[in-house]
């Protein structure tokens, strides 16, 4: 495998676009956005420009932003290649596959709308996908149309079909953020101590000392911005005040928690608005790695259950628990692709 670039088959558009919904956000976050148009190969061909796509939109995990997406390491491609390499097999259903950006100074949105961070869950069904089905050649239909991703991406994945399902027809989910009191709920008692003993159990204080440190974050300040990043996706008052779920000896504040929980996925679809939601989808993949270290499998085996409890048919569901962490399992993604396109294209 080399260890540089290697030549596209299709053709990938980096484009910058202008939000109206993210322009004057509560953070101040850039409402210019680079968004990443993959194009299979044929797309460009003359004698293909009558054609229309199924598109598909990938949503990244947190901390991440587009420009990551080209990120090389050692004996690894990185996904936009994997891509192309998979779509030069003529028997793979062609697709165009949209790279959206949901970053926030805190490393994520988890693509909601919401007081806390900003209107991103609209700045993907009512600009991203109107401009896309616009300027590209796809099927303007949310039966044509899926988001995937993996982590925070894969929690956007599960919750934007139930919450819009008027876009998106599809999805597939990598160790997604799901079963709350699983993957979260353990975390809060280490967070609480940690800002104890740090910052006078203070945000505020944790946020003076970050904005000394530009460039020297640790895995501890990742893990601080992130729990704050949930909050201010899952708990924002009206006016962006963020609520912790947890109180300073780490145990759970029930009424803010109770907000968490409206939007844990594995929950959701509890309620018949969103059981009928995921009910309708063409089809739902589901993976993750049986050692992931978030115990997001049990958060995946979780949303299977309750998918299949929704009355889902079985034949539109793909479930599976691989040998894997959380991380390293980039060449699952274009798996799912092709599994969507085929399902998207029948």
């Amino acid at each position: 495998m080399l260890p540089w670039s290697a030549e596209f088959k299709g053709r990938l558009d980096q484009t910058t676009y202008t939000s109206e919904l993210l322009r004057g956000n509560p953070l101040g976050d850039p409402h210019e956005r680079p968004v990443l148009v993959y194009l299979p190969p044929g797309y460009d061909d003359p004698d293909n420009s009558a054609d229309r796509y199924p598109s598909i939109y990938v949503t990244m995990g947190y901390t991440g932003h587009v420009g990551m997406w080209f990120n090389r390491v050692p004996f690894r491609q990185p996904y936009p290649e994997l891509l192309d390499a998979m779509f030069q097999d003529e028997s793979v259903p062609r697709a165009v596959v949209v790279f959206v950006d949901s970053w926030t100074k805190y490393g994520g949105s988890q693509c909601l709308d919401s007081p806390g961070t900003g209107q991103y869950q609209s700045y993907l069904c009512d600009e991203i996908v109107p401009w896309v089905d616009a300027t590209y050649r796809t099927i303007p239909d949310r039966d044509h149309r899926a988001v995937t991703g993996k982590s925070s991406g894969g929690y956007t994945a599960m919750v934007t079909p139930l919450l819009r399902p008027d876009v998106f027809g599809a999805l597939a989910t990598h160790a997604g953020d799901a079963l709350f009191d699983v993957c979260y709920r353990p975390e809060f008692p280490e967070r609480a101590r940690t800002l104890r003993d740090k910052y006078d159990g203070s945000y505020e204080k944790y946020f003076e000392v970050l904005a000394t440190k530009t460039g020297r974050t640790t895995n501890e300040d990742l893990h601080l911005l992130e729990m704050y990043g949930y909050a201010s996706a899952y708990s924002a008052e009206p006016d962006g005040t963020v609520l912790l779920p947890f109180d300073d000896l780490g145990a759970i504040v029930p009424e803010i928690w109770t907000r968490w929980l409206s939007r844990d996925p594995v929950e959701m679809v509890k309620e018949p608005q969103y059981a009928d939601a995921l009910r309708s989808l063409r089809a739902v993949w589901i993976d993750a790695g049986r050692q992931d270290e978030y115990y997001l499998d049990l958060g995946a085996t979780a949303f299977h259950r309750a998918a299949r409890e929704t009355g889902l048919a079985d034949e539109r569901i793909h479930f599976e628990l691989f040998e894997g962490t959380h991380g390293g399992i980039e060449y699952r993604y274009p798996m799912a692709v092709r599994w969507l396109a085929e399902q998207l294209t029948n």
